[in-house]
C-alpha cells in the first residue's frame, strides 16, 4: 500500500505529513504506468474489503471466544474487555468491521457509496464463528444451547426494551466513530482507544437488557452457525437505527462546515 493513500475511508493519511515534499517518489509516477490503474483499483476497492472481512473475522472471533464458554464467573466483565480491546486494536489498523457505522459514516459522507455494500457483505462473511468452535470443542463448555448468538430477550415483553436499548447504544459507538474519526473538526488520534472503550462500556451497562450488540455482523454470524435466530431482527434494526440517529444529529448539528446540511 502506498503511503499517500489509506486502504479504508476511516482513515485519511497526508502524504505532506509522512513524507515531506520533494523527498521520495512522486505518487503519480512511481511504478510501472501500465499498471497504476489495476493498482489503483486494488487500493481503492479490493484492499479495503480484505480488510473488513480479515479485521471482522479477528474481532467476531474474539467476541464469541469470550461469550461461547461458561462465564458466571466473570459475569459481562469477560466480554466487555474482549469485545472493546479487540475491537480497538483492529480499528486501528483501519476499518469500519460493523454495518451500522459503515451506514452511519457513509451518510455523513466519509465513505464512498460503491464501496458501502462491498463493505457489509465483507463484514457478514466473516468465518469467526466456525474458528470459535473449533478452538473450544468439549459441549460441555457452552453455556446455552445459542452458543455465541444473542439469545437475551427471551419474551415479547423484552422487545421494546432491547430495542431502545441497541438504538441508544449504536448511538453512542457510531457518534464516537464519526467525531473521532472522520469529522474533520474532531477527528484525534484517540479514537481507536476510545472506540474500544465505547463498547466496552455499552456491554457493561446493556448486556443484561438486549446483549449489547450494536453490530448486525455480530449477530448475524453466529446466528447462521448456531441456526438460532430468536429476534434476530432486534439486532439488525436497533444498531441500524442508532447509526440514522447519528448522521441526522452530524449533519444537522454537530458537523463541520463540510458535513453540516444547516450551516448556522
Amino acid at each position: 500500500m502506498a503511503l499517500y493513500e489509506s486502504k479504508t475511508e476511516l482513515w485519511d493519511l497526508d502524504i505532506n505529513v509522512i513524507q515531506p515534499e520533494g523527498k521520495g517518489p512522486d505518487p503519480a509516477t512511481d511504478g510501472n504506468s501500465s499498471t497504476e490503474p489495476f493498482r489503483d483499483a486494488f487500493q481503492r476497492y479490493i484492499q479495503p474489503c480484505l480488510a473488513e472481512l480479515l479485521g471482522s473475522s479477528l474481532f467476531i472471533f474474539v467476541g464469541c471466544l469470550s461469550v461461547i464458554e461458561n462465564t458466571e464467573g466473570t459475569g459481562r466483565l469477560q466480554p466487555a474487555l474482549a469485545h472493546g480491546l479487540a475491537l480497538g486494536i483492529v480499528i486501528a489498523v483501519g476499518g469500519h468491521f460493523n454495518p451500522a457505522v459503515s451506514v452511519s459514516v457513509f451518510l455523513i459522507g466519509g465513505l464512498n457509496i460503491t464501496l458501502l455494500v462491498p463493505y457489509i457483505l465483507a463484514q457478514m462473511l466473516g468465518v469467526s464463528k466456525l474458528l470459535a468452535r473449533t478452538v473450544i470443542s468439549p459441549s460441555m463448555n457452552y453455556a446455552k444451547v445459542s452458543g455465541a448468538a444473542f439469545d437475551t430477550v427471551q419474551a415479547d415483553t423484552q422487545i421494546v426494551p432491547a430495542t431502545v436499548a441497541e438504538v441508544i447504544m449504536t448511538l453512542f459507538l457510531t457518534m464516537v466513530v464519526c467525531m473521532g474519526a472522520v469529522n474533520g473538526r474532531t477527528r484525534s488520534l484517540l479514537a481507536p482507544l476510545c472506540i474500544g472503550l465505547t463498547v466496552t462500556a455499552d456491554i457493561l451497562a446493556g448486556g443484561a437488557v438486549s446483549g449489547a450488540c450494536m453490530n448486525p455482523a455480530r449477530a448475524f454470524g453466529p446466528a447462521v452457525v448456531a441456526d438460532y435466530w430468536s429476534y434476530h431482527w432486534i439486532y439488525w434494526v436497533g444498531p441500524m437505527s442508532g447509526a440514522l440517529l447519528t448522521a441526522s444529529f452530524i449533519r444537522l448539528l454537530l458537523g463541520d462546515e463540510k458535513t453540516r446540511v444547516l450551516l448556522i
